[in-house]
């Protein structure tokens, strides 16, 4: 006969054991010292089985019979309630406790090798700047996707709507290795598509054109300010790296300066796409860098300066651009892209182009090899070294023509 909660109320323990039966395999065991225990007698795998289902009366009657037809689910897709149960409480164990910083912490530490010191600097700053304060001491496991919501859109309210979308990706990221590593159950930014605010439309970095170069070099030229910041400009031109690469290079990644083939090394480990970059360098490269060698020889760093990083900044070749009166119409960044146009209207190789940018572009033929295409990529930059050299004197030409017209 099932069970009642009444009947559940009146059993007392006595001498010995009892099994007092509901139905489908659900029981009451009552103690010796009257503890009134849940158990579900079961079948699987051809052996019989027992699993506890909690004391009566915190489990109440109805709430046994729930879990018996929970239990006859699992059985009859295949699942062993038991080993189902273990596997919950396994997983509950290693969720307690861990925090959003604990799993971001741990998710950073295993994906910083792959990243070059500064980008993994600025992901750090942030996760501690724009999520941990919100999210930090936070079980992951209990993070909702408004609270989520709350930490991008202090973001947005910056008016920094790009990065609260970047933000986010990282959240994502760090919320999926707490799935992979049963932390959390799920990532709850999957829940926040479309609750961002729009994209503004991208903006490119500026860029000179072909027709600019002639002006630009000749304002490069008479550049009045520091000498160093000069030559680091005119490096950029001739090689189009990006900035932070050039302000961290060390004399000893280049090879053969005074030799045919001379090379500029850089290790995959100061490379944004982490590979190896391979540099040749025209006779005017060369010549700058004995210029550099001249100024600042006695350093390690071609580029040493009295800063807290050792380098000249981020943003001095940038400052120099502005005082030569191209504020909003130029980016170091920017040569690279004018470079790239430029060779590809000439007909140059793409493959060399890209390669010579230091791109990850699957399109590039064959797998990835530093030295791959070197000759045709020396023939491209000593091009490209002349055609700037000629813009270069077209600009003092028509200087010259300005003022005698004057």
């Amino acid at each position: 006969m099932p069970l009642t909660d009444a009947k559940l109320r009146s059993l007392r323990g006595s001498g010995a054991a009892q099994k007092i039966a509901d139905a489908g395999g659900l029981f009451v065991l009552v103690t010796p010292g009257g503890s009134r225990l849940w158990r579900l007698a079961y079948r699987y795998g051809g052996k019989q089985k027992l699993l506890a289902l909690g004391k009566y009366p915190d489990v109440s009657l109805g709430d046994a019979r729930l879990a018996r037809e929970l239990a006859k689910k699992q059985l009859e897709e295949g699942i062993d309630p038991s080993e189902a149960r273990k596997s919950q409480k396994r997983v509950a164990k290693v969720a307690a406790g861990h925090t959003f910083r604990s799993v971001a912490d741990e998710w950073f530490k295993g994906q910083s090798p792959k990243w070059v010191d500064s980008y993994a600097d600025r992901l750090r700053s942030r996760l501690d700047t724009d999520l941990m304060p919100r999210l930090g001491k936070r079980p992951i496991a209990e993070i909702k996707p408004i609270d989520v919501l709350d930490a991008v859109r202090a973001i947005e309210r910056r008016g920094a709507v790009e990065m609260a979308r970047r933000v986010l990706q990282m959240a994502s990221a760090i919320f999926r290795y707490g799935v992979a590593t049963s932390r959390c159950e799920r990532d709850p930014t999957a829940d926040l598509r479309g609750a961002l605010q729009a994209r503004e439309p991208a903006k490119h970095r500026n860029a000179l054109k072909a027709r600019d170069l002639p002006a630009f070099l000749r304002r490069l030229e008479g550049y009045d300010g520091d000498r160093l910041t000069q030559l680091a400009l005119k490096l950029v031109m001739l090689t189009f790296v990006r900035t932070e690469e050039i302000r961290c290079a060390t004399w000893d990644e280049f090879e053969d300066l005074d030799g045919d083939k001379p090379l500029w090394r850089i290790s995959a480990e100061r490379m944004k796409m982490r590979r190896p970059h391979l540099v040749p360098l025209s006779p005017d490269a060369v010549d700058i860098l004995r210029q550099v060698r001249r100024l600042n020889g006695k350093h390690q760093l071609l580029f040493a300066a009295d800063t807290k990083s050792g380098v000249i900044s981020e943003n001095t070749m940038l400052y120099a651009l502005y005082r030569m009166g191209y504020h909003g119409r130029a980016t170091v960044h920017g040569f690279r892209s004018t470079a790239s146009t430029i060779l590809n209207e000439h007909q140059f190789n793409r493959d060399w182009v890209e390669m010579q940018l230091a791109h990850s572009d699957e399109r590039v033929r064959a797998v990835y090899n530093a030295a791959e295409w070197l000759p045709g990529r020396r023939e491209m930059m000593n091009w490209w070294a002349r055609y700037l050299e000629d813009a270069r004197m077209k600009g003092a030409s028509d200087t010259r023509r300005t003022k005698r017209a004057s």
